[in-house]
């Protein structure tokens, strides 16, 4: 997908802004943040609903309990996921909207102007709302505030607060997910304070592997992958000076796409309503547990880059085969050359693994009632010149095609590090 990464030079310069930036003292990394390798940048490249495993939508709606607070622009991604539920008979993504608990729906609590936004600049009143939420509802796991206008007129220091008071809250409340989110377009362009300042906070959501719903950049970007930010976009989706509004032009040519379905979407376009609403979704099945990775077979390492006498972690997914999930699935992973298998750590959260064949290693099982399966084992780096180990996993159904998923490591391998210099004082 397009734009999905950024190179190192531009992680860099952004990276350093932040340092340049008043300091925010960095956060303590709450319990439930503590396991969460990566930051969750929900983009414009996460509104593909078909990508996302039924699997995961339903431990979303099962496991989650989100607390929203907004007004007018953030009912957006709330309209977008009523769309949806309409258009799926299945009731894949039925929610409510009240905070109910109810069988095979998303509890939602959706608080629309009642309790406000994230207000202007500096303005934390949001945070004390939280608290006494909070306090009252102990069974939410998963918070959302939205921006209305108060990032377009805001300040560094203005976001600044909003970051130190969602750090003080992951501190109090270590069980509690805290979603960060970004302002809606105001047609500033990519000069505007706008701009800057959503630069701000996903720098930082980056930096310290916050869960970001990036809303000015979903609403940057038509389902092509075209960008308008640079063309002076706004919320009403209209750019080059309101001369012409993407989201109408889309439509009109990709008549009847499910995207395009009308509803009310406050200050907008449909599109831009459904796109979010699919996001919003998106970054659910993350929460959840959900690693973004295609439904099909997964193989990794971590880290990429080790020395010798360094330990590695492999992780198998076994999911998305051809095969009906009540079929015998094998997995066979031979450790190769450079590595030692470490005796007794091949675990798997279901099904049958077995060591005693190292460095050849095997797993049987099925996929039901849980559709995937998790397999991991480490291993010690005994090569001790640089060169590259690809490590293949083989996945078999008897009648069934076989899948072949490898992992690359770089071992004893030099690295270079740009040197970053913070400001004094």
């Amino acid at each position: 997908m397009k734009h999905q990464t950024l190179s190192a030079m531009v992680l860099v310069l952004i990276l350093l802004a932040t340092l340049a930036s008043p300091a925010i003292a960095a956060p303590k990394a709450p319990l439930h943040e503590a396991a969460r390798a990566a930051a969750i940048l929900i983009n414009h490249s996460h509104t593909d609903i078909a990508a996302i495993p039924a699997y995961w939508i339903e431990q979303a709606k099962a496991n989650l309990r989100v607390f929203y607070a907004h007004t007018s622009h953030g009912s957006q991604p709330v309209t977008g996921m009523q769309v949806l539920m309409s258009q799926t008979p299945s009731g894949l993504y039925d929610l409510t909207t009240d905070g109910s608990v109810q069988p095979g729906a998303l509890s939602l609590d959706d608080h629309y102007g009642d309790m406000g936004d994230l207000g202007h600049d500096g303005d934390t009143t949001w945070a004390d709302l939280t608290r006494s939420y909070l306090d009252s509802h102990p069974n939410i796991n998963v918070v959302v505030w939205s921006w209305c206008g108060g990032v377009s007129d805001n300040t560094v220091e203005g976001i600044n607060a909003y970051l130190n008071a969602m750090n003080e809250l992951e501190q109090d409340y270590p069980s509690v997910t805290f979603v960060y989110m970004t302002g809606h377009l105001d047609g500033s362009g990519v000069s505007g304070n706008l701009h800057q300042r959503n630069e701000q906070i996903r720098a930082y959501c980056l930096a310290h592997n916050k869960v970001l719903f990036d809303f000015a950049d979903i609403e940057s970007y038509d389902p092509d992958g075209n960008g308008y930010l640079d063309r002076e976009a706004d919320d009403g989706c209209y750019y080059d000076n309101w001369t012409r509004n993407w989201a109408q032009e889309w439509c009109a040519a990709h008549p009847g796409d499910a995207r395009c379905a009308p509803c009310d979407c406050a200050h907008s376009e449909p599109l831009n309503c459904n796109l979010k609403g699919r996001a919003f979704w998106w970054m659910l099945a993350r929460i959840a547990g959900w690693n973004g990775l295609p439904n099909e077979p997964q193989k990794s390492v971590t880290p990429m880059l080790a020395g010798h006498g360094e330990m590695v972690h492999y992780t198998l997914l076994v999911q998305g085969l051809s095969a009906p999930l009540t079929a015998t699935v094998h997995v066979t992973d031979v450790v190769p050359a450079g590595l030692a298998y470490i005796p007794g750590s091949l675990v798997a959260t279901s099904g049958s693994a077995n060591d005693s064949l190292a460095p050849t290693l095997t797993w049987s099982g099925t996929l039901t009632p849980a559709p995937v399966v998790t397999i991991t084992y480490a291993a010690t780096v005994t090569a001790s010149s640089p060169q590259t180990i690809v490590n293949q996993a083989v996945f078999a159904s008897p009648g069934y095609p076989t899948i072949t998923r490898s992992a690359t490591l770089l071992v004893n391998g030099r690295q270079f590090f740009l040197p970053l210099v913070r400001r004094k004082g």
